[in-house]
């Protein structure tokens, strides 16, 4: 049995007189993948960022080879051979892939910088990893995909033995997560032991040796992950199977033969995606299967007025409407929760009430002047809070400090508020704790029975599967076909449809 490379023993965590972890122990084995699983808030980053020297400790003991450690800053865990690869990539777009590599710890040659070394170096060390790539590239000639391999390199090349990774599928196609197991599988092999933190619990029964899970700041349960199966892992995060049966499926009444509040017909995006046509009906909740690169993405962010459409027609609520802009489509009806809240759904630097009024400003005006009523705006933000039950302390307080799923629930409050007649949702359970999941599958399916219409896109099945009421496929940006979920009778078939061209 392999020894322990990272021992950390009865550790506890506060800020102010909020505790955010209670006498919690971890262990990490040499060479082994453990993941790390817990519902927001319930500590994993603030254990993480202990073990990485971004917080002290209040007590409690970490132990690096069995020799006891004092870690008091990110310096003392490079030292001790420590890095986390974080959801938010820190390399710098317009230098190359060798300067990222070695930014901050160039090789130099007569005092000046050594490129010709780094760039040699940088190539070995890529190379060592199965990545054949130029070394002189920009990072921002990169996919999301190719950067994360980028910062796993960084990391190797400063020594690194402990490797954090925090969600690092988010944002990668189905080929870039292959590619990414493939290199965390060698790292294993190569004796590299790696905390795999993600809420895709598919992921983690795949990829992972043991899992440890953490509930309200305490360890529920530490064990092999041959001993789990999905099931018991929700049963543990959720303290009990309540959370489960939500995200079940259950065959929803409406009718199925009922007006359309939405037809599109022969839709042309580009060259590639094009003659798309499909109906929504009201009170329906349409999904949108296919690999990265199908033309899901396009579809929502087309019918949004992100893109321009090159021709075809659709008609909402039985009226052709032509949208230019996103302006038009939310004047139309539509509402679009986007694939990256954090870039493209949210105003970080602002509250949790400046992102929840922000598309309902003008309703929020003071008779004809410009000045918005701060007693209907706050009363707007804290019924949102109180209805979708996002988790802050205050309206005022900044919304990149709030967990994914919480920044997620605003996202879509800010939406509900203009009471669209379409709702489209792009990924919108991507980083988010199985809790906050099934809270949001909840919010779509309540927004549906007001016999609205949802259209969902999701790379994961099994979410597709739990909400849809139909689902149709996409290969190569075209529609290869429409079932109703009552027709499919597993993950499997629907994976075997979404390939098929």
């Amino acid at each position: 049995m392999s020894k322990a490379i990272l021992e950390m023993k009865g550790i506890n965590k506060s800020f102010g007189s909020v505790s955010v972890l209670e006498n919690v122990d971890f262990s990490l084995k040499e060479g082994e993948v453990h993941a790390l699983v817990g519902g927001n808030g319930a500590g994993k980053s603030t254990l993480m960022k202990i073990m990485t020297g971004v917080y002290s400790l209040d007590s409690g003991e970490v132990f690096i080879n069995g020799g006891k450690k004092n870690i008091q800053n990110t310096k003392d865990a490079k030292e001790n051979g420590i890095a986390m690869i974080f959801q938010e990539l820190s390399l710098v777009p317009t230098m190359s892939i060798a300067e990222n590599i070695f930014l901050g710890e160039e090789l130099t040659r007569n005092g000046f910088r050594d490129v010709a070394a780094m760039k040699k170096k940088s190539k070995e060390i890529l190379n060592e990893l199965g990545i054949f790539i130029n070394p002189e590239l920009k990072v921002n000639q990169l996919s999301v995909g190719m950067s994360q391999m980028i910062e796993i390199a960084k990391a190797i090349s400063k020594n690194a033995k402990i490797l954090i990774l925090d969600e690092p599928t988010a944002s990668l196609s189905d080929s870039e997560t292959v590619q990414l197991f493939r290199i965390i599988k060698q790292l294993k092999e190569n004796g590299v032991s790696m905390v795999y933190i993600s809420h895709r619990m598919n992921e983690i029964l795949s990829i992972s040796d043991s899992v440890t899970i953490l509930r309200d700041g305490k360890k529920v349960i530490t064990d092999k992950i041959e001993n789990m199966d999905l099931d018991k892992i929700i049963s543990h995060l959720v303290g009990g199977e309540t959370s489960q049966r939500k995200f079940e499926w259950v065959e929803r009444e409406y009718d199925a033969d009922g007006d359309l509040i939405l037809k599109v017909d022969n839709l042309k995006i580009n060259e590639k995606i094009q003659n798309i046509s499909f109906g929504l009906t009201k009170g329906e909740i349409l999904g949108i299967a296919g690999l990265m690169g199908s033309g899901r993405t396009e579809i929502l962010e087309t019918l949004f007025g992100i893109r321009r459409k090159l021709g075809g027609t659709v008609e909402l609520m039985g009226k052709v409407v032509n949208i230019k802009n996103s302006e038009d489509a939310i004047k139309s009806g539509f509402a679009l929760i986007p694939e990256d809240r954090r870039r493209q759904g949210l105003v970080l630097g602002h509250s949790v009430k400046s992102n929840a009024i922000l598309p309902y400003l003008r309703k929020l005006l003071v008779g004809r002047t410009h000045l918005i009523s701060e007693k209907a705006s706050n009363e707007l933000a804290k019924n949102d809070i109180k209805k979708l039950n996002i988790k802050t302390d205050s309206i005022h307080k900044k919304i990149n400090l709030l967990s994914g799923g919480n920044q997620q629930k605003v996202v879509i409050a800010k939406w509900l508020n203009m009471n669209p007649k379409v709702m489209m949702l792009d990924e919108p359970t991507a980083g988010v704790d199985i809790g906050a999941k099934t809270e949001i599958i909840e919010i779509i399916r309540n927004f549906a029975d007001e016999g609205k219409g949802v259209i969902l896109v999701s790379s994961e099945l099994t979410e597709l599967l739990s909400v849809c009421d139909r689902i149709i496929t996409m290969f190569d940006g075209k529609i290869t076909a429409s079932i109703l979920r009552k027709n499919i009778n597993s993950e499997e078939e629907l994976q075997n449809a979404v390939q098929r061209n």
